[in-house]
């Protein structure tokens, strides 16, 4: 039902009291050389923000066979053939002094997993140029949510959520907060979640935090069944928002800012749920 999201119902009722009494304060009982009154109507368009940025309308979902929706409203930084190089290494391999380690992105393996479409644990990518496409491949679009985007976030396609894991960033407690239209960005604080359908398809989203977005709000628990567009979480404030999914059964089918299409100079405008990220190869 559209509305606002979970969460939002608090800071937007919280702030539009605050208002009406400060109004009400300074017109019957002092104003405070101005400052009551100037304070409430502060109140009242932070509360206008907060029930701006907390919306979550409803939307159409489409009922194309083998496509995938877009997890977030925003704009398509950039569309990219990739493949896996490397992963996340378990202890042993940790131990092994076999990894490599970068200050900004962590320890990896230099082996991509037996099967990488599975994603099953982060695994680290690189483009492929053209010519030297495998099956293995996957298609990665990200997309750019500004402050003023909807910010819940829906299930590209139906299945079950199965594995949701969240990372801190290297070298922090939280972070690092790299702007969220910054390619560095991908290893801000993030939460990375693996849908699986029927067809045993995996489709990996990540939830990247930005600057300002530093709260990522998981709503379903792993091992739980998803609609297609269905609410699943939500990013606060600017953020941005990565889906990987094999190139040999999917294909893009927006332009992104690096295309630099006259028509979309920022990036196509996708809207979480209703947008057609994907179309079957």
């Amino acid at each position: 039902m559209a509305g606002l999201a979970h969460g939002g119902h608090a800071p937007v009722l919280i702030t539009l009291l605050m208002g009406g009494s400060a109004l009400i304060i300074g017109a019957t009982i002092d104003p405070l050389f101005g400052l009551i009154p100037f304070f409430g109507i502060f109140c009242f368009m932070l509360s206008a923000f907060f029930a701006n940025f907390w919306r979550d309308p409803d939307r159409p979902i489409p009922r194309d066979e083998g496509i995938l929706v877009s997890p977030a409203d925003g704009h398509v930084m950039f569309v990219r053939r990739e493949r896996a190089i490397g992963r996340r290494p378990s202890r042993e391999e940790l131990e092994s002094k076999k990894c490599t380690s970068d200050p900004l992105t962590g320890d990896w393996f230099p082996e991509p997993l037996s099967n990488p479409l599975k994603f099953e644990t982060e695994q680290q990518f690189e483009a492929v140029s053209k010519g030297q496409e495998s099956e293995h491949d996957v298609y990665r679009i990200a997309v750019f949510m500004s402050p003023l985007d909807v910010h819940v976030n829906r299930a590209p396609m139906a299945g079950t959520l199965l594995r949701m894991e969240h990372r801190t960033g290297k070298g922090l407690k939280r972070g690092p907060f790299v702007a969220a239209y910054k390619k560095e960005s991908q290893y801000n604080e993030r939460v990375r979640s693996v849908f699986k359908n029927e067809a045993e398809t995996f489709v990996e989203v990540t939830q990247i935090s930005g600057a300002l977005a530093r709260t990522i709000v998981p709503w379903l628990q792993v091992d739980e069944e998803v609609r297609r567009g269905q609410r699943y979480g939500m990013i606060r404030l600017g953020s941005r928002v990565d889906i990987r999914a094999p190139a040999s059964l999917f294909k893009p089918n927006v332009c992104s800012a690096e295309e630099q299409n006259p028509q979309y100079p920022k990036g196509e405008f996708v809207q979480a749920g209703s947008s057609i990220l994907y179309i079957p190869a």
